[in-house]
């Protein structure tokens, strides 16, 4: 049995807390999830988490268990529809935009045609009853969604480990002890299930974000139960969402994603390869020790945008609660075809960080703070191509010359983020159709001879 927390890898390749609690699994059944992705919406003490995790395995074995700051009521708690998690990704995923060369014989224009990838079941009630001697007890019971969910209070962490063994589940080695720390701090213990008659009902064959909102003045993701019995580390997404600024973390450094370098055209095609070798690269220079700053922006626009952003309806179910100018019902509505009145930007600034992390290299929780530097930044990645058709002029050598070695640099662009050897990206880059044709001499025929060819 493996049992796995928190977060996941989506970028533009694949797709909570990590879940910052753990998985646990009955019997001898084996869990596993390294990719997890969490919306972390944060402002003054409150805050809304949106987790989503990409299980893998039978739904009769899943279940969860996440530390959490309080006696959560029914309305505190959602199941949300992983669409909203999927939006948040494609908005903020590091992106490839692609400029094509304008005719170098041509007079300088401003225009620069652009683009962008697309990136593109229930507790037995026997085993229900708290046990004073254990010091567990069953604070609250919820039927939310397709999750049957208790909220369990215990005095110390070894009874609290026998009560969940004595409920079924199998704990890894060291439950009791990641566990401690979380009771110490008073913290109870959120507990989900799936009930399979509700997951049927939902006809979804995969389990749904989990949503909790609650205030506490730290601002943290608990991480440490999910290393409890990782087979290796887990790589986290983590979309914080805030009034004001950029969000890092106060216990590791942040450190922003190499960016804005233009690389082989090739690479379009191959562009989920080139982000795990360029993000491993940049992981091990920094001793895999940092969390990485992948896109920080006004949630109201982008430029350019690998997806449309999030409307005010979908912010609304993240847990945006303080965008009051976005959600008035009285701002005027209009028909179709109609330019609407200028609405003023959101209040919402998302940062997107993305974390690989370990016991041995993330020992504490991640805690986060909310500063004022509101200044865009993006993983971003530039195909340039060139021009393609005849060049009748002196400038034209000179361009072949400059496109030579934009070619050769790009080439050590890319080996240079993720250490892929020069001859292999040669190799794959003389495939590339994008050879310029040879420079030709003015015409010296009569303006009439090629008009009809």
């Amino acid at each position: 049995m493996k049992l796995l927390i928190c977060l996941s890898l989506s970028l533009l390749v694949s797709r909570t807390w990590a879940f910052c609690g753990f998985y646990v699994a009955k019997a001898d059944s084996s869990l596993y999830n390294k990719a997890s992705q969490v919306v972390l919406v944060r402002n003054e003490n409150k805050t809304a988490l949106t987790m989503f995790s990409d299980y893998q395995g039978e739904l009769k074995d899943f279940a969860l268990v996440i530390p959490v700051p309080e006696v959560l009521s029914r309305e505190q708690i959602n199941v949300a529809e992983r669409s909203i998690i999927d939006r948040v990704d494609a908005f903020s995923a590091p992106r490839l935009v692609e400029y094509f060369d304008s005719d170098p014989c041509a007079p300088a224009m401003l225009y620069k045609a652009r683009g962008m990838s697309d990136g593109s079941a229930m507790l037995e009630k026997g085993a229900l009853s708290s046990s004073k001697s254990l010091g567990v007890t069953i604070e609250a019971r919820y039927l939310i969604g397709e999750y049957d969910i208790l909220i369990l209070g215990a005095k110390e962490s070894a009874g609290l480990e026998k009560w969940l063994t004595n409920n079924g589940y199998k704990l890894p080695k060291g439950a009791s002890k990641a566990l401690e720390p979380y009771i110490k701090q008073n913290l109870k213990f959120f507990v989900a299930k799936v009930n399979l008659e509700e997951q049927v009902k939902t006809g979804f064959k995969f389990l749904r974000p989990i949503q909790f909102a609650y205030e506490s003045p730290k601002f943290m993701l608990p991480i440490r139960l999910g290393m409890v019995n990782s087979d290796g580390p887990q790589d986290m997404l983590i979309y914080a969402i805030t009034k004001k600024g950029r969000v890092e973390t106060t216990n590791y450094r942040t450190v922003k994603l190499p960016t804005d370098m233009d690389i082989p055209l090739y690479v379009k095609s191959k562009f989920s390869d080139f982000y795990r070798a360029m993000f491993e690269v940049a992981h091990n220079k920094e001793n895999k020790k940092v969390v990485f700053l992948e896109y920080a922006w006004n949630m109201g626009w982008c430029d350019p945008c690998a997806a449309d952003p999030l409307t005010d309806e979908e912010l609304r179910k993240l847990g945006v609660f303080w965008t009051a100018a976005s959600f008035n019902p009285k701002f005027p509505k209009v028909r179709p075809g109609v330019v609407p009145p200028m609405q003023p930007q959101p209040e919402a600034y998302i940062t997107r960080l993305h974390v690989k992390y370990d016991a041995e290299h993330f020992p504490e929780d991640l805690f986060f703070q909310e500063t004022g530097d509101s200044e865009n930044f993006q993983g971003r990645y530039v195909l340039r191509h060139p021009w393609m058709k005849e060049i009748k002029c002196e400038e034209a050598k000179t361009y072949q010359k400059e496109l030579a070695s934009r070619r050769r640099k790009e080439a050590e662009n890319l080996a240079k983020l993720t250490q892929w050897k020069m001859e292999e990206i040669e190799k794959e880059m003389g495939k590339e159709n994008v050879s310029t044709p040879n420079p030709t001499e003015k015409s010296s025929a009569k303006w009439y001879q090629n008009i009809f060819k």
